[in-house]
């Protein structure tokens, strides 16, 4: 009896308890000093805003935004179709694996570019050059460094590390044999323009790894990667250095070097920018990797300003030597100038010059007058060769041919004189 009393309070209590509301803890306030730093840039950019700035500024550029876009949204369709957004984490990391695998295919591409881009550089020939860039696979295995990067992911960064370094040393390898068989010494101007890069090299370099990684992201822009391998250099400079080392120049092999390393530090450092601004990766894991990129990258800027000074000295100076030529000095003025260059070397100024003049034209003490004239007016040690191609007119054809025109031509002056004298007055 005692027990069903028990019970029957028991489940009295529980019905009570059932009838009365709950009453729920509230909320915990929101943190975000103690959440995930690297969550913080995955949040809207009002949020951002509102979070950063104090509650005097951040109201009214809220509000102003919000004004703004609904400027904006006038007369535009909400259609879903439309939405151009980033490929699924997952996707995009097959997709980048599978560019830095060194296959078979990728050393078969590589070496047929190589071949190209080392016999269009010998022959001198654009065209060929930049169909060796649009057949290199050599992008691929560069842009997922940058996204192994900003992943952390030690494995895709060794294997693709590993297909830039083994594809780098068949390109090397291919232009030298080539350079051995065909046999040809001359450095023409599409080998010598890949031997001084400067810091414009670098913002292409940098402006091309941006668009690189973000059109492995956007199924919508693929179509603009082969204009990327255009835009920046790897495999010509590649081929130049295996050149290099069959010309035995070292100038020519350190040269493209520099170029290649620029290229390539340029790529992965605005690549891993790219990749963490579209939500891949986070700070915190591409500290590390980002930190050697923008090391590398400011090392390089070194020897790439130095180039960039000396290349606006020298364009200032082919500017003005070719003015003071044409027009202050007498001796080349009424000559044809097929050449000029201007290249700084050791402090000094080297001016290459080639005219095309009558044979004795120009004599020894006119090209010293020149020279101390220029250094006049630059102000600079000048180190002039001038180089004079003789000119000169020769009229072959047979005597009585010869004879008849002479006649004509005299007989032309007669009437000349008689016509004019005709036609003056009589004084």
């Amino acid at each position: 009896m005692i027990k069903d009393e028990s019970s029957s309070e028991q489940k009295a209590a529980n019905t009570t308890a059932d009838l009365e509301p709950s009453k729920s803890k509230p909320p915990a306030k929101r943190n975000l000093e103690e959440e995930n730093a690297g969550s913080i840039h995955k949040q809207p950019f009002l949020v951002l805003v509102r979070y950063y700035l104090p509650e005097r500024v951040h109201r009214p550029a809220i509000r102003t935004l919000r004004r703004l876009s609904g400027v904006l949204s006038v007369n535009r369709g909400n259609w879903q179709w439309l939405d151009q957004k980033p490929l699924p984490l997952k996707i995009l990391n097959r997709s980048l694996w599978r560019t830095a695998e060194p296959s078979f295919n990728y050393y078969i591409m590589l070496f047929l570019s190589s071949v190209i881009a080392t016999l269009g550089l010998l022959a001198g020939s654009t065209a060929a050059i930049i169909g060796a860039m649009i057949v290199a696979p050599l992008m691929g295995p560069i842009v997922g460094m940058a996204f192994a990067i900003t992943m952390g992911n030690r494995r895709l960064l060794k294997r693709a590390g590993l297909s830039v370094a083994t594809g780098a040393l068949l390109t090397i390898g291919t232009a030298y044999l080539l350079c051995q068989i065909v046999g040809i010494n001359t450095l023409n101007p599409e080998i010598l323009e890949r031997t001084r890069p400067t810091l414009l090299d670098l913002a292409i370099g940098l402006a091309a790894g941006a668009a690189g990684s973000f059109g492995k992201t956007r199924r919508e822009v693929a179509d603009a990667l082969p204009g990327v391998a255009i835009a920046v250099a790897l495999v010509p400079p590649l081929s130049v250095i295996g050149i290099g080392l069959a010309f035995g120049d070292s100038s020519i092999f350190f040269g493209s070097s520099l170029l290649f390393l620029t290229n390539l530090a340029g790529i992965v450092l605005s690549g891993g920018l790219v990749f963490i601004w579209q939500d891949y990766g986070s700070m915190k894991r591409a500290r590390k990797g980002l930190t050697a990129s923008t090391a590398t990258v400011l090392l390089l800027g070194v020897p790439l300003g130095f180039a960039m000074k000396d290349l606006i000295i020298e364009e200032r100076a082919r500017t003005l030597v070719g003015r003071l030529i044409r027009e202050e000095t007498l001796t080349f003025s009424e000559t044809d100038i097929r050449r000029l260059r201007v290249a700084a070397v050791d402090g000094a100024l080297q001016i290459d010059l080639e005219v095309a003049a009558p044979e004795g034209s120009i004599a020894r003490n006119q090209i010293e007058l020149v020279h101390q004239f220029l250094e006049k007016e630059l102000s600079r040690n000048i180190v002039l060769d001038v180089n004079v191609l003789a000119v000169e007119g020769f009229e072959i054809g047979t005597t009585d041919e010869l004879n008849n025109k002479k006649q004509s031509e005299k007989g032309e002056a007669d009437r000349t004189d008689v016509e004019q004298s005709e036609v003056e007055p009589e004084g």
